[in-house]
């Protein structure tokens, strides 16, 4: 098989279980948690990096924002072997119980994005693996940490989530919105692989709190410190029992 165009890798260079975060720089974040790492590609939105945790061999790959460069991460990734597939990322709850430092592990998403609906209608369900969700909410648990487990939505417009939206997702029992998890769950049920996401919350815009870029841990509830790097742990945990 040819070079794949975007993310630049071969068959055979890369393992058949990925970590894909939405940041390039979190790539190497995810990385410097593991025993040792490679980087395979880099171009554009797309970081290609192999790693070995606790004597396990895995890929993190960025995707970049959104659902349609994380649709072509997951075609390439999946054209090059590549079976299990993990979004970590960041979200804004919908639900004023959820709190910044939480953690989310999604069963489904909602369609409120493009790319999905030009796979398959927009009545076919975004659902993730059964197996990687468990996994997920079993390492979670295992590290002590609040968990909320449930439906989220995928949104394309990210300016334009107004009060009439989040009050609709907030009405509907959405736990949080993020721009991703859709495509990857799509993508993976159609192509017969195994898909899941862990989101820790960054931000409630039912309660308009937000995690800002410029606090210092200290001020911050235990909880809000350091939630990515948490999250990062738990899904590598949970990466290894695939």
């Amino acid at each position: 098989m040819a070079t794949q165009p975007h993310l630049l890798v071969d068959d055979g260079e890369l393992t058949d279980r990925v970590l894909i975060p939405g940041d390039p720089g979190r790539v190497d974040r995810i990385a410097s948690h593991c025993d040792s790492s490679e980087t395979i590609a880099e171009n554009r939105e797309y970081k290609v990096v192999n790693a070995t945790y606790d004597g396990t061999e895995l890929t993190i790959c960025s995707t970049g924002i959104g659902c349609p460069s994380a649709a072509i991460a997951v075609e390439e990734l999946a054209n090059v072997g590549v079976e299990t597939f993990i979004r970590v990322g960041t979200t804004g709850a919908l639900q004023s119980d959820i709190e910044i430092g939480d953690m989310v592990v999604a069963t489904g998403a909602a369609k409120n994005e493009g790319t999905s609906k030009r796979y398959e209608d927009v009545e076919y369900p975004a659902v993730p693996d059964y197996d990687v969700v468990s996994s997920l909410v079993d390492s979670a648990k295992a590290n002590d940490e609040e968990i909320h487990v449930g439906p989220i939505a995928s949104d394309d417009a990210y300016y334009a989530e107004t009060d009439e939206h989040v009050a609709d997702w907030e009405d509907a029992g959405l736990l949080c919105v993020e721009m991703e998890a859709a495509a990857v769950f799509t993508l993976a049920r159609r192509k017969g692989l195994r898909a899941g996401a862990i989101c820790t919350v960054d931000g409630n815009l039912v309660e308009g709190t937000q995690k800002g870029t410029d606090t210092e841990d200290d001020e911050l509830p235990d909880k809000a410190k350091n939630n990515v790097g948490r999250a990062i742990d738990i899904s590598l945990e949970a990466i290894t029992q695939h």
